[in-house]
């Protein structure tokens, strides 16, 4: 039986995870769950925010479930040595892994177009699939200091690792429209340049099937929410892949439908782009809408389960225009949302 990891973490993520793994029961219940600590409260319980016996859980994981890490601005973890924080045991946690190609996808369902800021000719249709590089770049790079008045992060990428992501972003776009945006700064960044390069080279090489196209990553934040339909996959870099999956969120209508999947040598690692919002945690009104679509991305990516993914999509879809949640200027509670997700892929709900 399919063995899945959660690892709730920290804020609402163990409210959002438990219904993540409510409907994953009722929709595969063969699988079987093991919960493990990661974030501040893997700090709290071992010193550590991604403790051994975490790491060695994840060797027999067919998949990964995860909520969120972090606390808020002023939270104590945020004094902690870097090792120590809440998000560097998230980083280490992709680095175990081995994920190093995130998939974002932006998708305003049919019906829901009025809970999208933008206008409804603007948002109608909207399916982007965001490819993030995740395991290189400005986040990763050792070269870094604070040395008194002078601090400094480095950018650095070489071949193998643009090519990598590169390919699940061609992979991608065969199964979707055929087109690929590759998103740089190369007219200032040299290792823009080197991405630029190596995507055009490897699309001209394997996949030329492709229509590629080159933006610069100013031009594109300021053209996902004004023009989002031009897009089909986009590929990035770490940095601008974070900021533009964040901006890209408010097409849909809130961070709370944003599901993602990190994908590479491994155990894929599914879990909502939001965060730990710790102002409501525990208040049991957290949309859990982006978690149960990343376990839907779970059984799609990770366990090969296509029609149960769709199976939840369009429940949860459902869900969203019979019973919104507060974020989204309904009434819902966690529990209500993910009863009304239930009801619509026909489980009964005591």
């Amino acid at each position: 039986m399919p063995k899945i990891i959660t690892l709730p973490g920290d804020g609402i993520g163990p409210e959002v995870t438990a219904a993540a793994v409510e409907v994953l029961r009722e929709v595969a219940p063969d699988l079987t769950f093991e919960e493990h600590a990661i974030g501040g409260a893997a700090y709290d319980a071992h010193g550590d925010p991604f403790p051994q016996r975490t790491r060695d859980a994840l060797e027999h994981a067919d998949a990964v479930l995860l909520g969120t890490v972090g606390g808020a601005q002023n939270s104590p973890w945020n004094s902690l040595p870097r090792p120590m924080r809440p998000e560097s045991g998230l980083l280490a946690l992709r680095k175990a892994l081995g994920c190093y190609a995130n998939l974002r996808p932006v998708r305003v369902q049919p019906g829901l177009e009025h809970l999208s800021p933008l206008k409804p000719e603007l948002a109608r249709g909207v399916d982007i699939l965001i490819v993030r590089e995740l395991l290189g770049g400005v986040y990763f790079d050792g070269d870094r200091k604070i040395d008194g008045d002078t601090a400094y992060n480095t950018m650095r990428y070489t071949t193998p690792e643009v090519e990598r992501v590169a390919k699940m972003a061609f992979w991608a776009a065969e199964q979707r429209k055929g087109r690929v945006t590759s998103v740089d700064k190369a007219n200032v960044l040299e290792v823009s340049e080197l991405w630029r390069r190596d995507v055009q080279a490897l699309r001209d090489r394997e996949y030329r099937s492709i229509h590629l196209n080159h933006e610069y990553v100013d031009s594109v934040a300021m053209l996902i929410v004004s023009d989002p339909s031009r897009y089909d996959v986009i590929v990035t870099e770490n940095l601008f892949g974070d900021i533009l999956s964040d901006l890209a969120a408010v097409i849909p209508g809130s961070l709370g439908l944003m599901p993602s999947a990190s994908l590479g040598d491994g155990a894929g690692l599914f879990e909502p782009i939001h965060g730990s919002a710790p102002d409501i945690a525990g208040k049991g009104i957290a949309n859990p809408a982006a978690a149960i679509m990343s376990a839907a991305m779970l059984l799609r990516h990770g366990l090969g389960r296509s029609d149960a993914a769709n199976a939840i999509e369009r429940a949860v879809a459902l869900a969203l225009r019979e019973e919104p949640t507060r974020d989204l200027g309904g009434q819902a509670d966690t529990k209500t949302f993910t009863n009304a997700v239930l009801e619509a892929m026909g489980t009964p709900v005591g």
